[in-house]
This record gives structure tokens, C-alpha cells and sequence, in this order.
């Protein structure tokens, strides 16, 4: 297997530029939708998707009323906007130089100054903060916490120094699960630490494949994933262990959760799904393979936390 991958060149790593290209054609409209999708609202979905489901869980044996419930998932929607927005003026410009990125609104132009863009995400997160003082002292800790973790750690620190971006900077990824849980609770549980130990799992194997696929890009602009710096069956492997843990998570949240059925069938299910793919792309490694295990990771960690949530009402 050695360094290649099928359809893959091995890549080259060339400086990135340090200005963004600022095109003046984009129109008021284009301008103002610039400033959501710079904020990466499936991302944002996602993730609050996870702190909602926690907030059901929690609702079983705790009271979980209409307006806690709406202040939660609008302080938690506000601090993944705004960690998402400044890290899209962190990554101005290896974003204009990576095919991929390169039309976000920041290099596309749209958003002109970027700093604006920095100033955009420093108030949402200050108005989550504001909203998150109003729930518990542990649920603001919480979207402290994802804040640094994501944007110091992760953004400003480790994604271009070191190959342990991923593994240290996930940790931000599984801290709304935490606020989810505390929102209702007021405290932290072993079962919210438990399910935020399994996205943060789940943030290597969404990573990694995507690095896989986009390898030549991600050394262009000198980010150190693992893909990038190992060689593929090195990193294949690393990405299969994950995999391993992340189901072995899944099921093992079963049991601390008291759940039923539909939450154990969903997990061993997906579980199997997702260790098929993994090894089946470490055996027989494609770049197509890399980017359908990156398309299936999305919806296993939305299926798994609604399988929570309906085994709950249930």
C-alpha cells in the first residue's frame, strides 16, 4: 500500500498566499447571506443536534420546559455560529487557495473586509454567553469551554502544527453534548460525558476521510493531518481504531443510558456499517472510498442521537 492510494497523487506543499482575492460584483443580498454561511450552518445543525438530544435524554428525569429548551438551542446555535465564523477568518487564506473553500465568502469576496467576519462571530458568541449566564454556571462553562477549544486549540494553535490537531482539538466537538445535558440538569453526568467521548470519536473518522480525499490540498497549504504527514496505510489504520472505539462507544452508552431496542439496533447497525467502510477502504484503499466514508459519517451521528431521543419518548 505504501504512500498511494488509488486516483490519489502523492502531494506537493507549496506556500499559500496571504491575501484573499476581494471580487466587488456580489450584490447586498449575496452580502448579507454571506454572513450565514460563514458561520457553516450544517455544521452548526449538527452539532446543536447533538445538544438537543441531550436535552431530551436529560427531559426524562428532569424538568425540561418550552422556554429552557428555546434559550438552550438558541445559546448553543449562537457560540458553534460564531466559533465558526471566526475560524473562517483564522483560515482566510489557505481557504483561497483550497479548491474546495475557496468560494466561502471570506476569499469569494462577499465579506469585505474579513475582518468583519471576525467581528460577526466575536458577537454571536458573546450574545450565546449572555444567553448560556441565564441557563447555569456549568452549561456556560460548557460553551466557554468549545469556544477555546475550538478556536484557540484547534484553529490558532494545532491545525498547522501538529498532527495531533484533530485528536486535541475534538475535544471542543463533544463539549455541546455536555451543554446539552447541564442546560436541564445543572450538573455533568457519566452518561453526557460518555455520549461527548463518542462525537469526539466520531471527529477523526469525519476528518480524516475528508482529508484523504482532499490529501493534495491539505499539504498545498501545509496543514499536518495525518493523511498528509503519515503514509496512507499508517494513516488508514489509525482511522480504523477510531472507528473501533466510536462503535464500541455506541454500544456501551446503551447501557448507561437504560435505553431500549431502538437505540441498540440503531447503533449495531450503523456500527456495522460504519466498520464495513472502514475496513473495507483499509484493505482496498480508493480515494472515491475516502469520500463515501466521509459522506456516511454525517448521518450516523444524526441517526444515532435521534435513536436516542426516540427511545426516550418512547
Amino acid at each position: 500500500m505504501g504512500d498511494k492510494i488509488t486516483g490519489l497523487a502523492a502531494p506537493s506543499v507549496i506556500s499559500a498566499p496571504n491575501q484573499v482575492t476581494s471580487p466587488t460584483h456580489y450584490g447586498t443580498w449575496d452580502r448579507l447571506k454571506a454572513f450565514i454561511q460563514v458561520t457553516k450552518p450544517i455544521s452548526v445543525f449538527l452539532l446543536v443536534f447533538t445538544a438537543f438530544a441531550m436535552m431530551v435524554v436529560a427531559g426524562a428525569t428532569h424538568p425540561l420546559s418550552w422556554g429552557l429548551m428555546v434559550q438552550s438551542l438558541l445559546a448553543v446555535s449562537l457560540a458553534c455560529a460564531g466559533a465558526n465564523a471566526i475560524s473562517c477568518y483564522i483560515d482566510r487564506d489557505m481557504d483561497a487557495v483550497m479548491g474546495r473553500t475557496s468560494r466561502r465568502p471570506i476569499p469569494s469576496g462577499r465579506i469585505n473586509p474579513p475582518i468583519l467576519a471576525l467581528y460577526w462571530g466575536v458577537l454571536l458568541f458573546l450574545a450565546s454567553l449572555v444567553l448560556a449566564w441565564g441557563l447555569n454556571l456549568v452549561a456556560f462553562a460548557a460553551l466557554w469551554g468549545g469556544m477555546l477549544g475550538y478556536v484557540v486549540v484547534y484553529s490558532l494553535w494545532l491545525k498547522r502544527r501538529s498532527v495531533w490537531n484533530i485528536i486535541i482539538g475534538g475535544f471542543s466537538g463533544g463539549l455541546p453534548v455536555i451543554f446539552g445535558w447541564a442546560a436541564v440538569t445543572g450538573e455533568i453526568s457519566l452518561l453526557s460525558l460518555m455520549v461527548a467521548a463518542l462525537v469526539v470519536l466520531w471527529i477523526p473518522n469525519h476528518i480524516w476521510s475528508l482529508a484523504i480525499f482532499y490529501r493534495e490540498e491539505y499539504a498545498r497549504v501545509k496543514v499536518p493531518m495525518l493523511p498528509v504527514v503519515c503514509d496512507i496505510k499508517k494513516a488508514l489504520h489509525c482511522l480504523l481504531m477510531t472507528v473501533i472505539m466510536m462503535v464500541a462507544f455506541s454500544v456501551a452508552i446503551y447501557f448507561v443510558g437504560d435505553w431500549g431496542v431502538i437505540y441498540l439496533g440503531t447503533a449495531a447497525v450503523l456500527g456495522v456499517v460504519a466498520l464495513g467502510l472502514s475496513t473495507h477502504i483499509y484493505f482496498r484503499p480508493e480515494q472515491r472510498k475516502a469520500w463515501t466514508l466521509f459522506k456516511f459519517s454525517s448521518p450516523y451521528l444524526f441517526l444515532l442521537f435521534l435513536a436516542m431521543m426516540i427511545d426516550v419518548w418512547i
